[in-house]
């Protein structure tokens, strides 16, 4: 889990992942590579204190958190990936991956894949 703490607000997406607990830095550099390799055009940036990609504006968030790693904003455009996602999506769409199953790094490559299409202009 990342602190909270304002001396520990990250700067980039390397600061982010050197916040996080050391068991976590590894899912959180792959979530990084997996979403680089699926929309190579897109920038790196932290939003909302979290390691965020951007086109025009950014399009997925990610984070981590005691017992899950997070991903937002809800995917909306492409049915059958929703459907694909139910599993891991809570009440509003977002999406909690538990750190106590593996990772679906090629599903949120996916992901980024959708939101960065679904949120171009």
């Amino acid at each position: 889990m990342v602190s909270k703490g304002s001396e520990n607000t990250p700067n980039s997406i390397d600061d982010y992942i050197s916040l996080a607990d050391i068991g976590v830095q590894e899912i959180l550099s792959e979530i990084r590579n997996t979403i680089r390799e699926n929309v190579p055009e897109a920038e790196e940036c932290i939003s909302y204190k979290m390691p965020a990609f951007k086109r025009e504006r950014p399009f997925i968030y990610f984070a981590a958190f005691k017992k899950h790693i997070g991903v937002y904003p809800p995917v909306k455009n492409d049915e059958s990936l929703i459907i694909e996602l139910k599993k891991y999506s809570n009440e509003k769409g977002n999406l909690s991956f538990s750190l106590r199953e593996p990772i679906p790094y090629e599903l949120i490559g996916r992901v980024a894949s959708a939101l960065c299409k679904q949120y171009a202009k």
